[in-house]
């Protein structure tokens, strides 16, 4: 491993070291009890006890939130073809979406469960809501971005529109639209959470992990509720690495953003 590569390792692992040195010394030099500040090992040891539960939980958000996220990116990208491949399409659109955008989702949220309906349904809508405007502007981005001298040249050459977009927009719209699905992979988690709290329900006796967060906020688990957040951004670092693998496996071959061994 080079001397580089080490260093980049080696920082994160000493600048984690020094907050978890400053989470103690705050705890030692405050005297504030387990139920307001509780310890690294406090939290360790409440997310071994209640193990079973984070994991169901967290399977049940994972499934709301990869839902939700393969929604986003699906129709995010055929929403950005139509809105790059049509100038007046973008025009008539983009400001509805901008406004959609805007609107809390807290506010649609009994518009949801009306439409889409509590528990599963509701939590991939509000997941699909929050996460694909990321992807859409990303995309439709990328879809203009396509070199000036290139499409020159297809159109010189006589290239229907479907073959312009197709071998030269799409293409170059990809790492755009990778980086959409980057942004969008950490809002999925966010968005199932904050979707169990608004239409989530807890059938069957379990619920996802916002489900836990309420439950443990009532019954002032502190410990347990921090390990419930750890538990969060361990499953929103899963989502990123997947895209992060899929950005990789695309554009690794030919992408500048990548360093080829032919250098």
């Amino acid at each position: 491993m080079k001397r580089r590569d080490r260093v980049v390792w080696l920082l994160p692992v000493l600048s984690g070291a020094l907050f978890i040195a400053c989470w103690h010394g705050v705890r030692a030099a405050t005297g504030l009890q387990s139920w307001i500040l509780p310890t690294p090992g406090e939290i360790l040891q409440a997310a071994w006890t209640e193990h079973a539960t984070l994991l169901r939980a967290a399977g049940g958000t994972a499934v709301g939130a990869l839902g939700g996220f393969l929604a986003a990116a699906l129709a995010g990208l055929a929403i950005a073809l139509g809105l790059g491949g049509a100038r007046w399409l973008r025009s008539g659109l983009y400001p509805w979406l901008l406004i959609l955008q805007m609107t809390p989702v807290i506010v649609l949220a009994p518009i949801i469960v009306l439409w889409a309906g509590p528990g599963l349904p509701g939590i991939v809508t509000v997941t699909f809501l929050i996460s694909f405007f990321p992807i859409v502007v990303n995309t439709t981005q990328g879809l203009l971005s396509a070199e000036a001298h290139m499409v020159d040249l297809f159109r010189m050459y006589g290239a229907t529109r479907r073959q312009e977009v197709g071998l030269l927009r799409l293409p170059a719209a990809m790492p755009y639209f990778l980086a959409g699905l980057r942004i969008a992979a950490t809002l999925a988690p966010i968005g199932a959470i904050f979707g169990e709290y608004l239409v989530g329900n807890a059938s069957g006796g379990t619920g996802g992990l916002g489900f836990l967060v309420y439950v443990y906020n009532t019954q002032i688990k502190i410990p347990a509720l921090f390990a419930t957040a750890a538990v969060s951004c361990l499953l929103g670092f899963i989502f990123v690495a997947g895209v992060s693998w899929l950005n990789w496996a695309v554009l690794h071959q030919w992408h500048d953003s990548f360093e080829r061994p032919d250098r």
